[in-house]
């Protein structure tokens, strides 16, 4: 076997804005937590690296596929200023990639199977929590491993999947065993680089924002993957009418498939004056903001609560933005609506839940839209920050 190997590797300079101050969490030219605050001119290049081995609890895993997410892109992507626009957890240069699956190929002493609890022996299929959390701080030991205070992210602060071999802690791998019997080997690592964001969606419409009971309805809006994502596991739980609100046509057909019931394009139609049509008035149980377009989609969703019938209603935001919204208090009051925000994907056996979901039938494939080599994925990148034609490129190894 080499000893080397090419990793699409991020760079950018250190360049904080004027009156920004180092948290306690920040590391002085190595890593901030407000990465649009901090990071300037960002660039991909491929670069070669040595192949990793395993320390104690840890294994070494051959990505097999690995999804571009459009985290991946708002670090590659520049504003005005010439600062990347995602705002979290960032350390460069580093590999990007995060949404993997592959073989586990070494292993060190004392990495266990989260799954079996048995040690891994080699070979096994798995896919990985992308938030490598330390168990030992407060959130943690509050079983909030996602707010963890000393939080390492695959792809953001450390090396990610968009090369041959990733080093990880065993503890944060999910086994996709029960997927061997619904999928072959030329669909199960295509599933498997489909956990992690399949598992942020659930950890926002299940575990945060509490899900629904059958027979509710539900508005998405944003059809990037996560939405989507959103609509197969939201139609599973028994959602009476998934609604799914987003521009680009082939995304709301991808929806259709995925459990979608209508779909709102908010560029030709009155996104709440559809959603009100739609539900004969009474609005909807759950609204997930998947845009990242706060500061638009709220005041739309806000007339949808306080024009609809249905009390109690809940708005999960789950995209990423360093944007302010117009609430109007007045209205969460009246009609007892409230707002949460989800983060992450770990805790509470999310991944578990999600695998076995998956193996019982939950769709998720049609999301991947395009397969791509290594080397392809920079141009990739590069195209996705102003096409999106495409919903899910993965890169196949």
């Amino acid at each position: 076997m080499s000893t080397k190997m090419k990793g699409v590797t991020l760079f950018a300079d250190w360049c904080p804005k004027s009156g920004f101050k180092l948290g306690y969490k920040d590391i002085e030219r190595v890593q901030t937590y407000l990465g649009s605050k901090v990071w300037k001119n960002p660039g991909i290049d491929i670069v070669e690296y040595d192949i990793p081995s395993p320390s104690d609890g840890e294994v070494i895993v051959e990505v097999k596929a690995c999804g571009i997410c459009g985290s991946d892109v708002h670090m590659a992507q520049a504003d005005d200023e010439g600062y990347i626009y995602y705002p979290g957890l960032t350390g460069f240069p580093v590999i990007l990639g995060h949404e993997l699956s592959g073989v586990v190929v070494e292993v060190g002493p004392n990495a266990y199977d989260t799954r079996t609890g048995k040690p891994f022996k080699g070979g096994e299929y798995v896919c990985t929590e992308e938030m490598l959390w330390c168990g030992k701080c407060i959130a943690c030991i509050q079983g909030q491993p996602n707010y963890c205070e000393s939080l390492n992210e695959i792809g953001f602060n450390i090396n990610g999947a968009f090369t041959k071999y990733i080093k990880l802690p065993a503890k944060s791998l999910w086994s996709l065993e029960p997927l061997r019997s619904v999928y072959d080997d030329s669909d199960i690592f295509l599933v498997g680089s489909l956990i992690e964001p399949t598992s942020v969606a659930y950890n926002a419409v299940i575990t945060v924002a509490g899900g629904i009971t059958p027979g509710e309805n539900v508005v998405i809006a944003g059809g990037g993957p996560i939405g989507l994502l959103s609509c197969s596991i939201l139609k599973k739980q028994g959602a009476a009418k998934v609604i799914l609100s987003e521009p680009e046509t082939s995304r709301l057909n991808i929806g259709k498939k995925l459990g979608a019931d209508y779909t709102i394009n908010p560029e030709k139609e009155d996104f709440a004056e559809r959603v009100l049509e739609i539900t004969e008035g009474m609005g909807a149980k759950l609204y997930l903001e998947s845009t990242g377009l706060h500061e638009i989609i709220w005041p739309q969703i806000e007339t949808c609560l306080w024009e609809g019938r249905n009390l109690g209603s809940t708005v999960c935001l789950v995209s990423r933005a360093d944007a302010k919204m117009p609430v109007t208090g007045e209205v969460l009051q009246v009609r007892r609506a409230n707002i949460c925000g989800a983060y992450g994907h770990s805790g509470h056996l999310n991944f578990y839940k999600v695998i076995d979901a998956i193996a019982s039938g939950m769709e998720v494939l049609p999301v991947i839209t395009k397969k791509v080599s290594l080397d392809e994925v920079p141009e990739n990148i590069e195209m996705l920050k102003t096409d999106k034609t495409e919903c899910k490129i993965t890169c196949i190894m």
